[in-house]
């Protein structure tokens, strides 16, 4: 085999090609190993192949192709460049007992020259491959053939040896298939292929630090790096189906004021009509696109979980487009954000009870319009765009828009949104500080996904956007009886009550004031039942607990992430596939800041945060 076919590694590309034998070779750059699977009869079953395919370098071929002259041309290229590296050649067959249907390997191993701890830490990492909480069985066979069972060795051990290498075999158990039919359980095979994956990888990693001069800092770095062409098919299509629609413009009431007025003349007693935008889209036809997505053809299971769940998303959010004002409006609202769960609701009620109510800032009269609120964002996005020149937040006051938010990058205010003077650094941190700058972070990154969000991602940045306002200095106890309103409303919601019921209970049994009250029944109740306000408090949880655990900060501002998909983001950044933020917010860089932070990584919760809020408050009356 020509050193030709290598080349394009030596000129920073990928090789990805199809073999005069049967077969594909696809290397991602040099890495120390090559993970190869032959399959017998026609063509290679999809589940055995997936078992190498999402490596770094893999070979896959019949069972009696000669491939010889390749491996030796491989093998003396990653001698010469790593000083050794590993053949592993994986096949399936039962191992274990047919009716334990546990996770079962064999290392077949040569008898001699092979590092201890290499093999040891190899056997560890298998001990990882969990299923269906049973614990996996390894076993470690020396002196046999490390070819499957029939076939002759890919290459004799020796000449391998003589290249530097180390030629290993792994039995797997396709415990993921049915035993009698042999049908493959689809959501098993995902489990153990990505399981499988990261054990693999963490043995690539011992035996690049035990046998090699490569020096890989973390595992994951020997993952690919290379983003196949439809993985950015897939992710621009999502990009496209997501652009499409605004689901919180189009269940967010646009006869706010009207509706208040209404209320009020009704003596707070009957529910007033909310009128919506129009729906411009078809909901068959976008599930249709969305659906006709070959989330199949991707080898990466990481990127699989991201794209499937961002997919399943979509399709929720699509149904709740289409089930706008009706009762299954508020079923598919829970099923996209959840119920309130008891330590939550325990929390919000604690943070009523010990929180005390604040004077509301509109009988101060010191309240900015949304002309005046716009100039001073204006200001923001010019301090942002200043370092980063690509930054470009639009700042648009609207007729049509209740309050102030953040769409598709840019900032929409409400014509008639009021905000305390006292909170505005806190409202352009929450809406342009983390909203608008990690939308611009994502459309920075490989992904649009980060730009448009990860399944489940406004959990995480409501509870960003509410440490904003904490790190600002402008976080109030209002403010924090507010968040904890949103969850007793959304609870109460679920329980069965209706409007008017919200309202009571906030105005008459909570102490919000009666526009205050409304608002958040209104937010609660509009679409049908949009349970969202709960996330904002269960975020600030969450993003509170991240910080006192000592992680990283910066992760949390890479693009639009979710809770659930942190140490996958971690992954990739390991993996060059994601890249640091362009931005961190400017706020940070104040020493009132730096010191609000710090107390966060000593560790504390809400309640406590609560109190230190309500202390500051009472220090400066």
């Amino acid at each position: 085999m020509s050193p030709e076919i290598l080349r394009p590694l030596d000129e920073g590309q990928s090789v990805d090609l199809p073999l005069e034998v049967g077969g594909r070779l696809h290397l991602d750059r040099p890495v120390p190993f090559l993970c190869v699977y032959r399959w017998r009869g026609k063509a290679p079953e999809a589940d055995r192949r997936a078992l190498v395919s999402s490596q770094a370098a893999w070979l896959v071929i019949p069972a009696e192709a000669d491939v010889s002259g390749l491996l030796e041309t491989l093998g003396e290229a990653l001698q010469a460049r790593f000083g050794g590296w590993l053949l592993l050649e994986l096949w399936a067959e039962p191992i274990g007992a047919a009716r334990v249907r546990r996770p079962a390997f064999e290392i077949h191993a040569p008898e001699r020259q092979v590092p201890g701890a290499f093999l040891e830490a190899m056997e560890e990492a298998l001990l990882k491959v969990r299923l269906r909480g049973r614990e996996p069985e390894v076993r470690l066979c020396y002196g046999g053939s490390p070819a499957p069972p029939g076939l002759p060795p890919l290459l004799a051990p020796a000449r391998v040896a003589r290249h530097g290498g180390l030629y290993l075999g792994l039995a797997v158990d396709p415990v993921y298939r049915d035993p009698d039919s042999g049908e493959v359980h689809v959501f098993a095979h995902r489990t153990f292929r990505r399981r499988l994956d990261l054990a693999l990888r963490r043995s690539f990693h011992a035996f690049a630090h035990a046998c090699t001069t490569h020096r890989p800092a973390h595992y994951h770095e020997l993952g690919p790096q290379r983003i196949p062409p439809v993985a950015f098919e897939i992710d621009q299509a999502l990009s496209d189906l997501g652009a499409g629609f605004d689901l919180l413009l189009h269940v967010t009431p646009v006869n706010t004021e009207a509706a208040w007025e209404a209320f009020r003349a009704s003596g707070f007693a009957r529910m007033p009509e909310l009128l919506y935008r129009p729906r411009t889209v078809d909901p068959d036809l976008l599930k249709r696109r969305l659906f006709a997505l070959p989330l199949e053809q991707l080898e990466d299971p990481a990127l699989y979980e991201l794209f499937a769940l961002r997919r399943d998303e979509l399709d929720r959010q699509i149904t709740l487009l289409s089930d706008r004002n009706t009762p299954r409006f508020l079923l598919g609202s829970r099923q996209l954000y959840g119920d309130v769960d008891a330590d939550l609701l325990r929390l919000a009620r604690s943070l009523l009870e010990q929180v005390p109510v604040e004077e509301p800032p509109e009988e101060h009269g010191h309240l900015l319009d949304a002309r005046g609120l716009a100039a001073r964002a204006e200001a923001e996005v010019a301090r942002y765009r200043a370092r980063d020149p690509d930054f470009t937040c639009r700042v648009q006051v609207r007729e049509d828009v209740a309050g102030i938010l953040v769409s598709h990058g840019d900032l929409l205010i409400g014509a008639g949104a009021r905000v305390s003077r006292q909170r505005v650094e806190a409202a352009l941190a929450h809406e342009i500080g983390t909203h608008a700058l990690t939308w611009h972070n994502g459309a920075r990154q490989p992904l649009r996904l980060m730009r448009e969000g990860l399944a489940g991602y406004e959990s995480l940045q409501e509870g960003l956007a509410v440490l904003a306002e904490y790190l600002t200095g402008q976080l109030d106890a209002g403010r924090l009886r507010q968040l904890a309103a949103r969850v007793l409303a959304v609870h109460a919601l679920c329980a069965g009550a209706d409007f008017v019921e919200l309202f009571r209970l906030l105005h008459r049994e909570q102490g919000f004031g009666r526009h205050a009250a409304f608002m958040i029944a209104l937010r609660v109740v509009r679409g049908g039942g949009y349970v969202k306000d709960a996330i904002y408090l269960r975020g600030l949880v969450g993003v509170l607990r991240h910080l006192a655990e000592g992680q990283a900060l910066e992760t949390l501002y890479v693009g639009k992430v979710a809770f659930r998909f942190l140490p996958l983001v971690e992954e990739l950044r390991w993996r060059d596939q994601l890249h640091p933020p362009r931005l961190m917010p400017a706020f940070l860089e104040a020493d009132e800041a730096r010191a609000r932070f710090a107390r966060l990584r000593a560790g504390m919760g809400v309640l406590a945060l609560a109190q230190e809020v309500a202390a500051c408050a009472s220090a400066s009356s």
